[in-house]
């Protein structure tokens, strides 16, 4: 008896926990990530028959409690893999996915290797090693203006 007592409130404490790990589709949450096939903007700003066509299809699929990966593969089956709002991960749409983040990292690179080149750079006021030594004259001289400068 007291074991079934114990499976009953494990049961009864662990199903919403497993209940709360799986949320469950909805039309908010899945239609900024499919596209209109009409006027090829999100879904969820197109105002198009077509989308709305859409809209009923995502509701009805909600309805019999598909996931929102099983929504989104309904949908492809249905409309072709155009409706997807991001492109696949796969074959030529895989240069979608790299092109943004090969352009970064070369602007990356040509910042970096800019910022070098402006630290290894020398002012031209520096006087070069075998320019001629001052006279000894002019050597007090310029001693004596510094120093009135430091007072």
């Amino acid at each position: 008896m007291r074991t079934l007592v114990a499976a009953l409130l494990a049961l009864a404490v662990l199903a919403p926990a497993a209940l709360a790990a799986a949320p469950r589709a909805s039309l908010a949450d899945i239609e900024d990530e499919v596209m209109c096939l009409e006027c090829g903007t999100a879904l969820n700003v197109s105002t198009s028959a077509v989308a709305d066509q859409e809209r009923d299809f995502i509701a009805q699929l909600i309805a019999q409690g598909k996931t929102k990966q099983q929504v989104k593969a309904a949908l492809v089956e249905e409309y072709g893999p155009r409706v997807l709002a991001e492109p696949s991960d796969d074959g030529f749409d895989l240069t979608a996915w790299l092109v943004p983040v090969l352009a970064a990292l070369s602007a990356l690179a040509v910042v970096l290797a800019t910022a070098r080149r402006w630290r290894r750079a020398r002012p031209s006021a520096v006087v070069a090693e075998d320019a001629p030594a001052l006279e000894p004259d002019d050597a007090r001289r310029l001693d004596a203006e510094l120093a009135s400068f430091d007072r």
